[in-house]
């Protein structure tokens, strides 16, 4: 990304100047150097997302990468969602899961003897000369058993009609179709910032070590 045009640099160090004008104008190649890998790195960052509409400057069309490509980067972003991180399967088997997991089961059957202890008796006062603890146990088992069967059919059907009605690739695509393009800037620049700030300061770098050289060649020569 970083361009140096070498010619226009010795070009100043090897123009009519005076002595001292000449010693300075050496020594000041690096520097140059420098501030011309920084602006040009600096500006290849700005134009991925600048112009954000296009934009014709002297015959030649000019138009940031992102804003000219979100449409493939969304279908891409949405193929890559859909096909290797995130399924609507994925999900009914974690619904299933986690709807008849053991947990879950123990917390389901303390509400079933809670509501039998508590409020069943309550409401029924005879009861309590049948209900022993055995008894309360056989039915809160019966209960639960039937609830986990319940929760398996609900589940592998609720999972079902998700696949169904879901579309994972059409919602994400639609989903960064609808950005701004300041909002692809803003998200890109937060997921980014350190290394687009680290472009420019390899193109200042390696302008300075280009200038360096050049300093050299030039006293040699």
């Amino acid at each position: 990304m970083t361009t140096y045009s070498l010619a226009s640099i010795t070009f100043l160090a090897s123009g009519n100047h005076s002595g001292n004008d000449l010693h300075w104008i050496l020594y000041l190649l690096p520097i140059i150097a420098a501030l011309i890998g920084w602006m040009t790195n600096y500006v290849a960052v700005k134009m991925l997302f600048h112009p954000k509409t296009a934009t014709k400057i002297l015959g030649f069309t000019f138009h940031g990468v992102f804003p000219k490509r979100q449409k493939a980067l969304a279908e891409k972003l949405a193929d890559l969602v859909a096909e290797e991180l995130f399924s609507i399967s994925d999900v009914s088997s974690k619904i299933k899961e986690f709807a008849t997991s053991d947990d879950a089961m123990n917390e389901v059957g303390r509400r079933i003897e809670m509501t039998i202890r508590n409020k069943l008796v309550k409401s029924f006062p005879m009861l309590a000369m049948f209900l022993s603890d055995e008894m309360v146990e056989k039915v809160t088992g019966l209960f639960q058993n039937e609830l986990k069967d319940f929760l398996t059919e609900t589940s592998t059907g609720l999972g079902e009609k998700l696949e169904e009605s879901m579309d994972i690739r059409e919602m994400v695509q639609e989903r960064v179709n609808a950005f701004s393009s300041e909002k692809l800037e803003q998200l890109l620049n937060q997921l980014m910032k350190k290394e687009f700030r680290f472009i420019e300061i390899v193109g200042a770098v390696l302008g300075f070590l280009i200038g360096c050289l050049q300093l050299g060649l030039t006293m040699i020569t």
